[in-house]
């Protein structure tokens, strides 16, 4: 069995760990876990780190255990938060919950026992608060609690910390003594701002089953602008095709920092090291080609969206190149052309077919119907990346790029989207 913490280490994975004999402790097929609040119906670009961590145990022949935390979603983690998040009820955590299985088993192979799935709502949900204080809380010290570094920044912060969020350590770390009775789980995962809670669970682990338990944390990721990763002045970059499209999702990817990308490649891919060594030598001898961006774009993208997810990106990237647009859906033009202005025109108009010497006024890409005609004997109107030559031209249902748009062009690069609606 190929050795993880090399791995790991080598791909600068690890930022700490609680034991420096881990090497040796993970000699032997071992269970490790990462936790996932279900705050959204959808994981995004933030959690993939921890998801690729799970990944990487499974392929050097670990058992990965995927937590999903539909009791401690409830509270809501105050580590890396500067503010209370809004307390979720059960029915939004249960659609939350379905919503993020099926992203995780993108990236994990839950047959066979491979991997486990679980809930810890359904062991928390079982204990009454007074049974909870009796047989957890008693084994905590409140000013350990205190010395925790997210406990500390929050107490000093002007939006303070509640009693509720103060708790979460304890959730959390019984969730490792549960994972260890029930399933020999020996290894958790998480970010940096993890740690405190890590060795909560490990210190319970101690003292109540006299058995030792061991901690990994990664690096909190930025990029070398110093903005947040995985975050766009349009918002988190999500897992879900439905709310960041496969176009969107690769785009992110494509657009790596060359500073960046190289480390993105160690993290975000199970390239061998050859081969990201040689994708080095590119951005620094050839950096123009972005050729280090286009492989991490389409192995993440392919993790994610699967085959059909890269071909939507790559023919939606072709569009803007006066690729022929078909095969694509409203949310694929709509990132594609993000800053494209548009006109809504009734659905029905399509059926008696519309001049397009109209549409090219209506959408003002011509101040005329003169002015159109000549755009269109240059050779200059398109619909859909297809030049259009005759003047009397109409446009029909079969115009329609997708569901409900027809994308209009003004020579090179002047777009405009018709929405039938």
């Amino acid at each position: 069995m190929a050795d993880i913490v090399s791995t790991l280490a080598r791909r600068g994975l690890i930022s700490q760990q609680s034991d420096p004999d881990l090497q040796a402790i993970l000699a032997a097929p071992t269970t490790v876990y990462a936790g996932f609040d279900p705050t959204s119906s959808s994981l995004h670009v933030g959690n993939l780190l921890q998801i690729m961590l799970l990944a990487q145990f499974q392929r050097h022949g670990h058992r990965p255990i995927a937590l999903l935390g539909g009791a401690t979603a409830m509270i809501g983690d105050p580590s890396g938060k500067s503010a209370e998040r809004n307390l979720l009820d059960e029915a939004t955590i249960a659609a939350n919950l379905a919503g993020i299985r099926r992203q995780l088993e993108h990236y994990i192979d839950f047959s066979d026992g491979r991997a486990v799935l679980v809930n810890n709502a359904d062991w928390i949900g079982r204990f009454s608060f007074v049974e909870f204080l009796r047989d957890v809380g008693k084994h905590f010290r409140v000013g350990e609690m205190l010395g925790k570094e997210s406990v500390r920044r929050r107490i000093n912060s002007e939006a303070g910390l509640s009693f509720t969020e103060f708790s979460y350590q304890l959730l959390q770390a019984y969730d490792f003594l549960h994972l260890f009775r029930e399933y020999g789980c020996t290894v958790q995962t998480g970010g940096d701002d993890q740690w405190g809670n890590i060795t909560a669970g490990i210190e319970l682990t101690r003292r109540l089953e006299g058995k030792s338990v061991y901690g990994i944390t990664s690096p909190l990721l930025t990029t070398a602008g110093g903005a947040k990763f995985g975050k766009t002045e349009q918002g988190a970059i999500w897992l879900d095709a439905d709310r960041t499209s496969p176009y969107e999702f690769y785009q992110y990817w494509i657009r790596s920092d060359d500073r960046d990308v190289i480390k993105l490649l160690n993290y975000f891919t199970f390239l061998p090291d050859e081969e990201i060594t040689e994708l080095k030598r590119c951005v620094e001898a050839e950096p123009e080609k972005r050729q280090a961006q286009k492989v991490l774009a389409e192995h993440v993208t392919r993790m994610t969206h699967g085959d059909e997810g890269v071909r939507i990106a790559r023919q939606a990237s072709g569009v803007l190149f006066g690729q022929e647009i078909t095969g694509l859906s409203d949310a694929d033009l709509t990132g594609i052309f993000a800053d494209v202005p548009s006109t809504g025109i009734p659905r029905d108009r399509l059926n008696g077919g519309i001049e397009l010497l109209d549409v090219l006024c209506e959408s003002r890409l011509c101040s005329s119907r003169g002015d159109a005609k000549k755009l269109i004997k240059a050779g200059g109107a398109y619909i859909n990346n297809i030049r259009i030559d005759a003047i009397d031209h109409k446009l029909t249902p079969k115009s329609l790029a997708s569901e409900t748009i027809c994308v209009l062009r003004s020579g090179k690069k002047n777009y405009h989207l018709l929405r039938f609606t």
